[in-house]
This record gives C-alpha cells, sequence and structure tokens, in this order.
C-alpha cells in the first residue's frame, strides 16, 4: 500500500502534542510526516509555528471512524499524544490495526490497553503490527531499563534474570492530560479494581502461582542495595504491569527466569528525616487514593490541577530531571545494576523525547528491531523497539546502562 507519510503526529495541537511535534520538526530531514488532530485552524497555527519543517496536515476528529481510517492508511507510523486514552484512543488503535500501521502513544492507562490487548493483540501478531502503548516516562525507563539489565546478566554472564527492583529520583510538573487521565481512570469503577491486579497486562495463562509475592509495595523500607529509604512509587502499579508483560512475552527466548519478580520505589533519602519522610508519603500516597475513589472529591481534585492542554512553564520543564536506578539478581546470584537517567521535566521533556525516539524508531530503524520484520502485536517498549530505542536514547542525551552489546 502506497503511505503519504513514514509518521503521523496525532494529538499535535495538545500540549504535550506541541513539544513533539516541534523535536520532530528538529529531526525531520528527509521525514516525510504530519500532524494531526480534530482543529484545522490550530493545526494551521501550530505548522506556522514550526516554520520550515512544514508538515503536512490531517484532520481527524477521534469520534469519526472513516477519517481515523483514512489517517492510518496514509501512515507507516503513527504517534498519539491524545489522551485520555480510554476515551480518545480506542478507535485510532483499532484503525492502525485494520491498516497495519505501526502505532506508539503515551499511555499510562493500564485498564485500556488490556482491552486493545484483548480486541487487537492476536490481528496484529499476524500482520506484524507493532502497537506499542505507554512509550512515555511511562513506561520506558522501567521497561527499557529492566530489559536492559536481564540481557546483561544473560550476555554476560549466561544467567536468566530472577528479580529486578527500580527506584526513582525524579523533579518535575504535571500536565493536564496527565491529570485528566489519572482522575477519568478513577471514574471507572472496573478499572479501579483492576489497577490493583499485580498481572494485569500478562497474556492469558502466563500468571504464577504465587502472584501474591508480586504485589506493589505498601510501606516505607530501607534498602541496602540503594543505601537509602524508600516509598512506594507513584507509577509503581502502572510501570511493573508493563514490565511483567514484557517478561512474559519473551519466556520463550528472552532474558527472564520463569518466576521474575519486579517492583519499584521512590528514592526518599539518607537518616532518620528520610525514613520519617518515606513513612509519611506511604501513607499519603494511600490515604490519597482512597479519598479519590469519591466522585466529590475527585471533583475537587481537578479544580486544582492544570486543566488538558496546560501544564508547567518552558523554565520549569527545562529546569526537572528524573534517574532510575536498577538492581538486578540473577538465578545464580549475580548482580546487575543499571540506570536510565536525563534532564528535563520527566512527565514532559524526558516523555517528549521517549515517544518520538519510539515512533522514529518505528519509521526509520525497522530493519533492525527486534523479532524481524513479521514481529507484531500489542507489544511493549521493550520487546517491540529494544536495543534499537536504547541506542537513539543515548544519542539524544540519556544516560542508559547498562549497553546493550558488549564493551
Amino acid at each position: 500500500m502506497k503511505r503519504n507519510f513514514d509518521l503521523i503526529v496525532y494529538g499535535a495541537t495538545g500540549f504535550v502534542g506541541r513539544q513533539t511535534a516541534r523535536y520532530i520538526a528538529d529531526r525531520a530531514a528527509g521525514l516525510r510526516w504530519a500532524i494531526a488532530g480534530r482543529s484545522a485552524a490550530k493545526l494551521d497555527a501550530l505548522c506556522r509555528e514550526l516554520g520550515p519543517a512544514s508538515p503536512g496536515i490531517v484532520v481527524a476528529d477521534a469520534g469519526d471512524a472513516t477519517a481515523l481510517d483514512v489517517l492510518a492508511a496514509q501512515s507507516r507510523v503513527v504517534l498519539s499524544t491524545a489522551g485520555p486514552f480510554a476515551r480518545f484512543g480506542s478507535g485510532l488503535v483499532a484503525a492502525c490495526v485494520q491498516h497495519a500501521t505501526h502505532y506508539v502513544d503515551i499511555t499510562g492507562e493500564t485498564p485500556w490497553v488490556r482491552q486493545m490487548i484483548d480486541r487487537h493483540h492476536v490481528a496484529a501478531a499476524k500482520s506484524g503490527t507493532r502497537i506499542v502503548p505507554g512509550c512515555g516516562f511511562d513506561s520506558v525507563p522501567s521497561d527499557l531499563g529492566a530489559w536492559l539489565v536481564a540481557s546483561a546478566l544473560w550476555r554476560q554472564h549466561g544467567e536468566r534474570c530472577a528479580s529486578v527492583k527500580a527506584c526513582f529520583s525524579m523533579r518535575g510538573g504535571l500536565n493536564g492530560g496527565t491529570a485528566a487521565s489519572a482522575l477519568g481512570a478513577l471514574d471507572d469503577k472496573a478499572a479501579q479494581a483492576q489497577f490493583d491486579d499485580a498481572f494485569l497486562l500478562n497474556p492469558r495463562g502466563t500468571v504464577p502461582a504465587d502472584a501474591a509475592s508480586h504485589r506493589d509495595p505498601a510501606g516505607a523500607l530501607h534498602d541496602s542495595d540503594f543505601d537509602a529509604w524508600l516509598a512506594p512509587f507513584v507509577m509503581g502499579p502502572i510501570n511493573s504491569r508493563v514490565v511483567r508483560r514484557s517478561a512474559a512475552l519473551l519466556a520463550d527466548s528472552g532474558p527472564f527466569a520463569p518466576d521474575f519478580h519486579y517492583r519499584e520505589y521512590a528514592r526518599v533519602g539518607r537518616g532518620a528525616s528520610a525514613a520519617l519522610a518515606a513513612s509519611a508519603l506511604a501513607i499519603g500516597m494511600a490515604a490519597g487514593r482512597t479519598a479519590l475513589t469519591f466522585a466529590p472529591l475527585r471533583r475537587m481534585a481537578a479544580r486544582y490541577v492544570p486543566a488538558p492542554g496546560e501544564g508547567p512553564s518552558e523554565r520549569a520543564m527545562d529546569s526537572g530531571s528524573f534517574r532510575c536506578e536498577l538492581f538486578g539478581v540473577g538465578e545464580r546470584g549475580t548482580v546487575q545494576r543499571g540506570r536510565i537517567a536525563g534532564r528535563g521535566d520527566p512527565g514532559n521533556r524526558a516523555t517528549t523525547i521517549f515517544v518520538c525516539e519510539s515512533a522514529l524508531a518505528l519509521a526509520l530503524d525497522a530493519s533492525r528491531l527486534p523479532g524481524g520484520a513479521q514481529w507484531g502485536g500489542v507489544l511493549t517498549p521493550a520487546t517491540a523497539l529494544g536495543a534499537v530505542l536504547a541506542e537513539r536514547l543515548r544519542a539524544a542525551g540519556m544516560t542508559i546502562e547498562p549497553p546493550d552489546s558488549p564493551p
């Protein structure tokens, strides 16, 4: 099928979408690309802002199945930042699967991802179409980092990875799209229950007998491997499901042990004050989640977060940072450490780099992607993009350790 574009950025006029379009514009040499959304006027204005990059424009409302069908048929890859994805994403994914168009997004809405797996994984796998949710800060550092640690254990020691724990430090702000997705997910009673399922995204039939040992951390603890007090990480219930799906998808050929364990934490610090802060954070997170299950409190919270299309200032985003440290243990006890880190607000600057480099990997490096040309399905960043994404992120200035190839 003839495609007019290599890449279409959908939701390009939103807060993260505008950053994404600017990032692609700076790297658009030789790339046939377009920006897409529901407002022709906003797309025209953005196109003028982008200057010489001069992308194409595709107008398509998320509720217009015909327009989405036309959009997906025109491109080899679609990158979507248009959340909440449970509200605006399903039609676009269906259109991409129908036309064998690769797809990436920045969702952290794991119940919606489960729906996409159930509806589309078989068809996408049959056609070799890579549908890759979670290519932002949710959940590239966790997923790619765990895979790199496990791969290093296998490559250097011939040892499968039995466990990985990740420890996050970050500084950044919140944008309206992320806030709307988080609060919107809590409006769905069924989705609330699914969030607690540690194996929500696993292929059917791959849940271990000791599932209780994989529960999310609930309290504060001192960890000697990280030499710090830790608390539960707010995105752990999202990222850990993605990592477990990667381990399950690679069960027959990958570096993960059959009963692979993964958990992640927030680093608080050292000393007595850090111990108190970690305990307070753990208690506060549990109380906050319980409170937000009540609709009146969610409506109140919505008044104090950015509206969709809004977010931190450019200066605030530039001053942010993140670090994900990883500690892996092989089946024979060999230790392997890893680290993924970068400058810039994690939910905005880093997310932009993660999702854009994921899309560019699909558009420009297809012949080098893991699994070969026929590998497809509703995949994860690690299983769909692997070492190619790690290479691109290093070139973009991020710290990505350990190396994915021998020194």
